[in-house]
C-alpha cells in the first residue's frame, strides 16, 4: 500500500512540474521574439555600414585596374557593385521577413 501511494505522489508531483512549466513557456516565447526583433534595426545599420564599407572597397579597386589599364576592369566593377547590392537588398529583405 506504501508502495502505490508512493507512485502516485510521485506522478503527481510530476505532472505538477510538467504543469508549471507550461505556464510560463508562452511569456518565454514572447520574451525571445521582442529581444530578436529589438536587435534588427542595430543589425540593418551595420549591414548597411558594412556595405557602404564594401562599396569603397571595391570602388578603389576598380580605378586601381581602370588606371593600370587591366582589361579586367567590367568584370571587377560588377563583382564589387553586385556584393553591395547584394547586402543591401538582403538586410531589407531580412528586416522586412522578421519585423
Amino acid at each position: 500500500m506504501k508502495k502505490k501511494i508512493f507512485l502516485f505522489s510521485a506522478a503527481f508531483l510530476m505532472a505538477a512540474t510538467l504543469t508549471f512549466a507550461q505556464g510560463n513557456g508562452m511569456a518565454g516565447i514572447n520574451e525571445a521574439t521582442s529581444l530578436v526583433g529589438s536587435y534588427f534595426d542595430p543589425l540593418t545599420k551595420l549591414i548597411y555600414a558594412i556595405g557602404a564599407v564594401v562599396g569603397l572597397i571595391g570602388g578603389i579597386k576598380v580605378y586601381q585596374k581602370f588606371s593600370s589599364g587591366d582589361p579586367d576592369t567590367s568584370k571587377t566593377a560588377s563583382s564589387w557593385f553586385g556584393a553591395c547590392i547584394f547586402l543591401i537588398v538582403a538586410a531589407t529583405i531580412l528586416r522586412s521577413f522578421f519585423l
